[in-house]
């Protein structure tokens, strides 16, 4: 029973020995800090700034209204001109329609008289030809007359009865009366002809061209109609050109005469740089935010264990005072004096962790997590290696949570 008892407190003894050295020995990290990229919101213009009410701490999402900048004196030089440009064009507009508009009204009171022409016109050469006609049944007449005294006239001289001299005289009346008559014909003739020609529009005649005045001033008003309508059609062309550059300079005066400011990612306001109401330049620092998405832990191990690790090396990660453990992998190797390549990190590092040999850890599922997802600046221990304790572990996190 005796040697039972030491051989019991002999294993109880070794048991121990093994779990405290198997704890003690096992790769871990000295100290981890829970880190996420920082980035930085610029002014996107000069001016006068003004912010929600922000606390550091904040939490704010992708996008979200943070605040604006207004620049009283944004250089507008450039819109004025063209809208003066653009008033000069719109006189020359409605200088041109007025232009063609007048025209029209003369080119409607031509065309009424150039119409009324044309039918007076008519009606004249009608009545000068039913005149005609007349004149020519008259002198037909006179011929037929003439005919019959010349007949007479021979007769009475081949008698003897009357002279030669009276033959001659009769002879010559009857030349006469022919030649009017066909005088009279032609005219006639003449005047049918000019009739055709004014019922298809062409005017013929000794005093006037082939068109009467008003359709030969239309014709002048149509060719300049022509010319208006073509400086009309320019002019608005370039009108509608300058609205379209009106409409972008003016959206680039609004651009830089006030922008927004909006969150690029989710995660919380860690640094405030520029206060509300304060002038800033284009390209300056406004604030600064940590990106929870991109959180990760930072930790320094000793020499010993920083050898053994290589890249893509599973580890685990607990907070300290929490009791989730949370899976992870080993994503960087920077060894020593790594000061530099906290310049990007929310959380800096210490000269006690400068010490040692830094190690950055992606942990996924602390990124995911609804509490601890973001806590950025908690501490806590990272292991490399399973310890004798961890089953303990699991079965008390299990059942605490």
């Amino acid at each position: 029973m005796r040697t039972a008892r030491i051989l019991l407190a002999l294993i109880l003894v070794l048991g121990a020995g093994f779990i405290i050295v198997g704890e003690q020995l096992t790769g871990a990290s000295a100290r981890a800090v829970v880190n996420a990229r920082l980035t930085t919101l610029r002014a996107p213009i000069a001016g006068e700034i003004s912010l929600t009410e922000l606390t550091l701490g904040t939490k704010v999402a992708d996008g979200e209204y943070l605040g604006r900048i207004v620049d009283p004196l944004v250089d507008a030089i450039r819109l004025d001109d063209l809208n003066l440009e653009r008033s000069v064009a719109q006189v020359a507009r409605a200088r041109l329609t007025e232009q063609v508009s007048a025209i029209n009204d003369t080119l409607d009171i031509l065309t009424d008289r150039a119409t009324r022409y044309r039918v007076e016109r008519t009606r004249q050469l009608e009545a000068e030809i039913q005149a005609t006609q007349s004149r020519v049944a008259a002198a037909q007449a006179r011929v037929e007359e003439a005919s019959a005294i010349l007949e007479r006239a021979k007769q009475l001289t081949s008698r003897g009865v009357t002279t030669e001299a009276a033959l001659d005289q009769a002879q010559a009346n009857a030349h006469v009366a022919a030649r009017v008559l066909d005088q009279t014909r032609s005219e006639g003739h003449i005047l049918e002809i000019q009739l055709e020609a004014a019922k298809a529009g062409v005017f013929l005649g000794d005093s006037y061209n082939d068109a009467p005045y008003s359709e030969q001033r239309a014709e002048e008003l149509h060719l300049r109609r022509r010319e208006l309508e073509s400086q009309l059609q320019e002019t608005n062309a370039r009108i509608s050109a300058l609205i379209d550059r009106i409409n972008f300079e003016r959206r680039r005066v609004s651009r830089l005469g006030e922008a927004a400011i909006k969150a690029n990612v989710n995660g919380q306001l860690w640094e405030l740089l520029a206060a509300d109401g304060e002038q800033v330049q284009r390209g300056q620092d406004i604030l600064r935010i940590v990106d929870c998405a991109s959180t990760i832990a930072t930790l320094s191990v000793s020499e010993s264990v920083y050898n053994r690790l290589q890249i893509g090396d599973t580890a685990k990660f607990r907070i300290n005072g929490e009791t989730v453990v949370f899976s992870g992998t080993v994503a960087r190797l920077a060894g020593s004096g790594a000061e530099t390549i906290y310049s990007n990190l929310a959380v800096a590092p210490s000269e006690r962790h400068l010490e040692g040999y830094d190690v950055a850890m992606i942990v996924p599922a602390l990124r995911e997590h609804p509490v601890l997802g973001c806590s950025i600046g908690r501490t806590g221990r990272a292991f490399f290696q399973r310890r004798p304790l961890d089953w303990l572990r699991n079965m008390w996190a299990d059942w605490t949570t």
